[in-house]
């Protein structure tokens, strides 16, 4: 969906808005991701005005059945934001939270399920939002590393977002793209599903950073700072030089 709010002239978008969600991950452990998603709007003329009365989506807690306080911390994202103002989160997990399971935590709530709908269509991934609403493949980033790039399951799976990121990288001026194998196998993070089965999460992870050392990348980026964070630890705990970036930060470099 194309919100009707975005207008386009032949010098392409003019100004309008954006409500920015940084998500509980991002805002915590990857400050630099919100700043760089908003960097990169601002320079394709958007404004972006952040969503400051809520911080979290509830995934965590509505993944391990704690439906009062998911309930609560989705209450607080709605009251936050409103329709008709785009709202671009730098993360396919979030998204796809409140996007496709806001229905199912909402469905004894019938007035915050109503608002929830009202404001799903204007809930979008960060590339998603760039490529399918604004139309944007070049931003005018400037990145000389060789980049391999991992798909999140939620972004992959849930949201169906295959290219977006893909086609925002290969544009990226000075990158060289590395191909992961088996790219669309999980790293293990997987919120809770780390904690509860650390064995085969350690497991998944293992391979995942097989499979980036022998693409040859020096950075891995992904959209997701739950999946930064996995693979970034494991990488540090090998003692690799590989770095780990979010899409925004890349798309952010200069």
């Amino acid at each position: 969906m194309v919100p009707n709010n975005f207008t386009r002239s032949c010098c392409g978008l003019r100004m309008t808005e954006v409500r920015l969600f940084s998500t509980c991950l991002a805002e915590q452990f990857f400050p630099a991701v919100p700043h760089a998603a908003a960097a990169v709007l601002e320079g394709l003329r958007v404004r972006v005005r952040p969503v400051r009365r809520a911080f979290c989506c509830g995934q965590a807690p509505f993944n391990e059945g704690l439906r009062d306080e998911a309930l609560a911390l989705a209450r607080r994202f709605l009251k936050s934001c409103e329709p008709g103002v785009p709202i671009v989160i730098p993360s396919g997990s979030c998204t796809s939270m409140i996007r496709n399971f806001y229905p199912h935590l909402l469905a004894g709530h019938p007035k915050l399920a109503a608002r929830a709908e009202a404001i799903r269509p204007w809930v979008h991934e960060f590339s998603q939002f760039l490529v399918k609403v604004l139309g944007v493949k070049y931003v005018g980033a400037h990145y000389e590393r060789g980049v391999a790039y991992h798909a999140s399951c939620h972004l992959l799976r849930e949201l169906g977002v295959i290219d977006e990121p893909r086609i925002l990288l290969s544009a990226v001026n000075g990158i060289r793209i590395f191909e992961l194998r088996d790219a669309a196998e999980c790293c293990g993070f997987g919120g809770l599903f780390s904690v509860k089965f650390p064995h085969i999460s350690t497991a998944m992870l293992s391979d995942k950073l097989a499979r980036i050392h022998q693409s040859g990348a020096e950075t891995l980026v992904s959209n997701d700072c739950g999946c930064l964070m996995q693979i970034g630890g494991g990488l540090h705990r090998e003692g690799s030089g590989i770095e780990t970036r979010h899409l925004a930060e890349i798309l952010a470099s200069r």
